[in-house]
């Protein structure tokens, strides 16, 4: 006897061999088979699904959960349009907390606003508090007065860590704008956090993911590093599960600081622990370094200067370290998520895995390239070459595709956040957020815009990158489920699959592309259990 029938669906099953089907049988949080294979087999709950689109559930190959979570109880930065309207929103944040209180925001534009806030302007409005901003992009951020003398900043104490930028004026004043790795030396003052706060912000951030159709998503760095909010970070995770508040599968990436020599030559954490342990719901994934900055911020490591700017940008340590670091991680047995956003950091990173390979041979061991962003055309070859699978944000060209284009130039807009050209070269191409990096996260407004590519200003950056619906369907199911070595057990609607689901009210692959966004999310189950909108699997056992 089946736990759960669900009849009357247009399931999009992500298959060659059937790629649609009606009926949908699981049993036990797997699906035991479609249509003529369960059809007349009894089950213990049968939902009628009144013609609604099934869907394997949706995957982010790269989010920020825990700083997601985090933001949602900040102060919410993104909507605004001015820096006079920063101030107001961070003077009235102020006036309602205790006069020793942080007031903390997250996801102003610099370029919507015509610029970074200012510090003395943020001692204004603090009114005595100390004020700590955060980009959007995560790369940057601009503190008060009081913080960064705290930071050591102010009196020329502090040591600025290799990769970091402390921004100063004319005067060599700083003007309170930290970006990359000079960032730790704020979230020195407040890290770590504590393991109950963590707990409570994976759990905000779970409803919201599970609401828009994710079942699975990957948690790019965690317990070093500034990415890393806590060494017990991942034991945050596990307490949210105990209470029953993850409601849906994680992968965690061990921050590269976290790692230590565990081997003559290799890199791993304590008792050997590498990519690949945990169960199904909870696992170590690839091991996160980043190897340079982001092109909001201009400190993406180029080759060629940026656009009327003349600087090439930053890596994120010295080429030798981050070339030892990854290869360490490689003889360790460990998955490499390299963050690499400009061509000179992809180079570095191509050469370390062509490297490693050469040293340790591991067929199929599926490292990554995070963001991937800015991509020469002989780069393409040299990545199918190494089997290289890289992690783009199609949200991106909408949110901030009008940023970059400044940033690179017209010459370089072609190289931009590519897809079609990764899936010409043979690459996979796994779907994702960056969440918050990112305003909205959606899958469905990510699958938008890998078929529109439009920025906020209406520019289609690059048509010829664009892809079908489909293949943006396939980006957050069956590929995403490849790039995490799971591609047996998610992605597809097939007899021993994981009963990862997402009902929506159309289909992806047949309405306009302006209304893939709109679609709507009427359930969300997760080993055949409903994690979003219950009501209609109400008397589903689980």
């Amino acid at each position: 006897m089946l736990d759960l029938l669900l009849r009357d669906v247009r399931a999009l099953t992500m298959t060659s061999e059937r790629p649609t089907a009606g009926t949908v049988g699981v049993l036990h949080g797997r699906i035991v088979g479609v249509d003529d294979e369960v059809a007349d087999v009894p089950a213990r709950a049968v939902v009628d699904c009144d013609g609604a689109v099934l869907a394997p559930g949706f995957a982010d190959s790269h989010n920020h959960m825990v700083w997601y979570g985090l933001s949602l109880a900040e102060l919410d930065l993104s909507g605004l349009r001015s820096r006079e309207e920063l101030y107001d929103a961070v003077a009235a944040r102020a006036a309602a907390l205790p006069s020793d209180g942080w007031v903390i925001g997250s996801g102003y534009d610099d370029f919507v606003l015509g610029g970074h806030p200012s510090r003395a302007e943020l001692d204004r409005a603090g009114g005595g508090r100390p004020v700590w901003l955060k980009h959007r992009s995560a790369h940057m951020c601009v503190a008060s007065s009081d913080i960064l003398a705290q930071a050591g900043v102010l009196d020329g104490s502090a040591t600025v860590p290799e990769g970091g930028v402390v921004e100063r004026d004319e005067q060599g004043e700083p003007t309170g704008l930290l970006a990359e790795q000079a960032q730790q030396l704020v979230d020195a003052l407040v890290k770590p956090y504590p393991v109950e706060e963590l707990a409570a912000a994976i759990a905000r951030a779970a409803r919201v993911y599970v609401a828009e159709g994710l079942t699975r998503v990957t948690e790019a760095g965690i317990g070093g590093g500034w990415i890393g909010h806590s060494p017990a970070e991942a034991a945050a995770y596990q307490l949210a599960r105990l209470r029953g508040d993850l409601p849906l599968r994680v992968e965690l990436m061990p921050a590269s600081e976290v790692l230590h020599p565990v081997g003559p030559d290799a890199h791993g954490l304590d008792l050997g622990l590498r990519t690949g342990f945990g169960d199904d719901f909870l696992r170590i994934g690839p091991m996160k370094i980043f190897t340079d900055g982001a092109l909001s911020s201009r400190t993406a490591a180029v080759t060629e200067p940026f656009h009327g700017h003349g600087g090439v940008g930053v890596l994120g340590d010295d080429p030798e370290v981050l070339r030892q670091r990854m290869l360490a991680a490689h003889h360790g047995g460990w998955r490499i998520a390299a963050h690499a956003i400009g061509d000179r950091a992809i180079d570095l990173t191509l050469d370390v895995f062509e490297q490693a390979q050469r040293e340790l041979p591991r067929p199929d061991v599926r490292h990554r390239i995070e963001h991937a962003a800015m991509v020469r055309p002989d780069q393409l070859e040299r990545m199918a070459a190494l089997g290289v699978i890289p992690v783009p944000q199609s949200r991106f060209l909408y949110e901030i595709g009008d940023t970059m284009v400044e940033a690179v130039g017209p010459e370089r807009v072609p190289w931009l956040y590519r897809h079609k050209s990764f899936v010409d070269a043979g690459l996979i191409v796994p779907g994702s957020s960056d969440r918050p990096c990112v305003s909205v996260g959606a899958p469905l407004l990510g699958m938008r815009s890998m078929v529109e590519r439009l920025s906020k200003a209406g520019a289609v950056l690059s048509a010829d990158e664009r892809v079908d619906a489909y293949e943006a369907l396939r980006a957050y199911t069956v590929h995403a489920a490849w790039t995490a070595h799971q591609e047996h057990v998610r992605g597809r609607i097939a007899a021993g699959m994981a009963a990862d689901l997402v009902l929506l009210d159309d289909d992806p692959t047949t309405v306009p592309a302006s209304a893939i966004g709109d679609i709507g999310v009427l359930a969300t189950l997760v080993a055949g259990r409903a994690v979003h909108g219950a009501d209609k699997f109400a008397n589903v056992p689980t």
